[in-house]
């Protein structure tokens, strides 16, 4: 029990940046669900139960009269593709921890989540405490403050004017510091944004989020497949 209770306190910490940069995020995208209609109610039950960030970003910017249910459910589902990519890369730590929690975790992991479980499973192994320290409280965080900016709605005026549109790039660009290991990880970045750029040029929806996963790992197999370092 002490054991877990570290580990949960450990996960808590290292996520806590995260949870500061929901908040804004968070806010911003009831902002949007706001100025398309919704109200904080369906606001809030939306992000609760879609959970989805970026899928919620691009499904809200895809709302109009009449609503284009196939193309969006289509666009949401390429967009959370990625979840399969990572999900895959989770699961090779999940050896000491129950089955019956295994549903539960991949309901909560999120990017970031995603981000701290490997970066500690890196030098140490994977618990269930640990996972739930960095993944169960963006969950709240997330729909509660959504639920907020909903509220808000208007009074906020204009996000960019005050940054709110950068919090989302920032916190990425903070995830992938924690993983850099000079060139190797430059080879990687620099694979996967080529094929971004060109996919978000040449193909319309978001395939550029999936195909830019892929080609990054693909890249990483490639060339650093026999690289422990």
């Amino acid at each position: 029990m002490k054991a877990s209770i570290t580990d949960f306190r450990a996960g808590l910490a290292d996520i806590s940046p995260m949870l500061i940069a929901y908040i804004p995020i968070s806010m911003l995208w009831g902002t949007l669900a706001a100025s398309k209609g919704l109200s904080p109610l369906e606001s809030l039950l939306m992000s609760a139960f879609v959970y989805g960030g970026a899928s919620q970003f691009v499904a809200i910017e895809m709302w109009r009269d009449p609503l284009p249910i196939v193309l969006m459910v289509l666009t949401v589902f390429v967009v959370n593709l990625r979840h399969a990519l990572m999900s895959a890369s989770i699961s090779r730590h999940l050896g000491g921890i129950p089955s019956k929690w295994h549903p539960v975790m991949m309901y909560v992991l999120t990017d970031e989540a995603w981000a701290m479980a490997e970066r500690q499973a890196l030098t140490r192994p994977l618990t269930l405490a640990y996972y739930l320290g960095v993944a169960a409280p963006l969950w709240p965080i997330w729909f509660g403050f959504t639920f907020v900016g909903a509220w808000l709605g208007s009074k906020l005026g204009d996000p960019a004017a005050i940054g709110l549109d950068f919090a989302f790039a920032a916190m990425f660009i903070s995830i992938l510091a924690g993983f850099w290991k000079g060139p190797r990880t430059g080879g990687v970045v620099i694979a996967s944004a080529a094929v971004v750029i060109a996919a978000k040029t040449f193909l319309s929806g978001a395939w550029y989020i999936l195909l830019g996963g892929l080609a990054g790992a693909a890249f990483a197999a490639i060339f650093y497949r026999n690289d422990d370092t």
